[in-house]
């Protein structure tokens, strides 16, 4: 799963270390979150969407294995 995490914090002009901290998680799962590594439980996906104020398929890119 991809997402704009890191668009969007650039875009808000925030860090990672402060994304983490407003959503309750550690600045390595955000850098793991950036890096498609991890993928978000679908509650921490709507706090993330929550935040920047956008829908979870705004922040998160899903895409479907047919």
């Amino acid at each position: 799963m991809n997402s704009r995490i890191k668009e969007l914090r650039k875009e808000y002009k925030i860090t990672q270390d402060e994304l983490a901290g407003a959503v309750g998680v550690t600045r390595q799962t955000i850098i793991s979150l950036e890096n498609g590594k991890y993928n978000a439980s679908l509650q921490l996906a709507y706090r993330i969407a929550r935040y920047f104020n956008l829908h979870i398929e705004d922040v998160f890119i899903f895409e479907e294995d047919i």
